[in-house]
């Protein structure tokens, strides 16, 4: 999975965002799943890098609602 950055994410519309963010989320609670039935992530990181594209998300839709 590649790693969002805010510039592509200001160029995508509200709905596009949603839609890329209902994934992040489900992908971080089956991540979180494995974890908490004692496996091992396949990737230790990736947990990580999901919180933060969340958050990169959130951050530019912030940022869309102050601007109007």
């Amino acid at each position: 999975m590649s790693e969002l950055r805010a510039k592509s994410l200001i160029s995508m519309n509200k709905e596009e965002r949603e839609e890329k963010m209902k994934e992040l989320q489900e992908s971080l609670l089956k991540q979180r799943a494995s974890v908490a039935m004692g496996g091992a992530p396949l990737n230790p990181g990736l947990i990580k890098s999901l919180r933060r594209q969340i958050a990169r998300i959130e951050f530019v839709n912030h940022l869309e609602e102050t601007k109007k």
